[in-house]
């Protein structure tokens, strides 16, 4: 079962879309060079056709939305180095460091059957096969091959592999996944959130480092 990120289907974005409706494809992480260059923490699989030249991105940041367009792109130590049109030296990008770049969800490609976007399963509901509320969807970790639902549990955070093996109905209209999981699974889960509790000598379990994919 494949699992898609985001993916636009032209350079430009089709129409505008608010804030909030729109989907995180990258996060700028900082200036890169002299020359109004930024290089991007990426959320899609598709880094080329999303920061292809002419691409149209949105951030958001102190002065409001503002619309950037790709001025000159390649990929370095794995990571996309962006410029954008306007952006011409190294202080005209670095308030835009650790801003998002969103487009609007209308714009992605529709995916084959059987495949979803990251963002579609965040908050849906995990239930078990006969029913039992497992917790719901806060994050997805991992990439493609090894992704795994990352789920609020009463217990604390809960992972399960993103497998068509193991998620056997994904419904994202209704917001709702079912779960066959191999056994001991969840109880593997709920042993390590006791033990974090443990190590910390306290009733709150340790923090986990944000994962960014959406």
């Amino acid at each position: 079962m494949p699992w898609g990120r985001t993916f636009e289907v032209g350079p430009r974005l089709r129409q505008m879309a608010s804030w909030d409706d729109m989907v995180v494809v990258g996060r700028i992480a900082r200036p890169h060079g002299l020359n109004g260059q930024v290089i991007v923490n990426p959320e899609t699989d598709f880094v080329e056709e999303r920061f292809t030249v002419g691409s149209t991105l949105v951030t958001r940041g102190g002065t409001g939305e503002e619309t950037l367009t790709v001025s000159s792109f390649r990929v370095q130590g794995g990571r996309p180095v962006v410029g954008f049109e306007g952006f011409e030296r190294i202080e005209d990008v670095e308030r835009l460091a650790g801003l998002e770049l969103r487009v609007p969800e209308e714009s992605l490609l529709p995916l084959e059957a059987g495949s979803f976007y990251y963002h579609q399963l965040i908050g849906c509901v995990v239930e078990l096969t006969d029913g039992a509320i497992v917790g719901e969807v806060e994050r997805i970790e991992g990439g493609v091959g090894g992704s795994r639902l990352v789920i609020g549990g009463r217990a604390g955070e809960i992972l399960v592999p993103l497998a068509s093996a193991i998620c056997v109905d994904i419904d994202v209209a209704g917001k709702r996944i079912r779960i066959d999981p191999p056994e001991g699974l969840l109880d593997l889960n709920e042993i390590r959130h006791r033990h974090d509790l443990s190590a910390d000598g306290g009733g709150r379990p340790r923090g986990r480092r944000r994962q960014s994919r959406n």
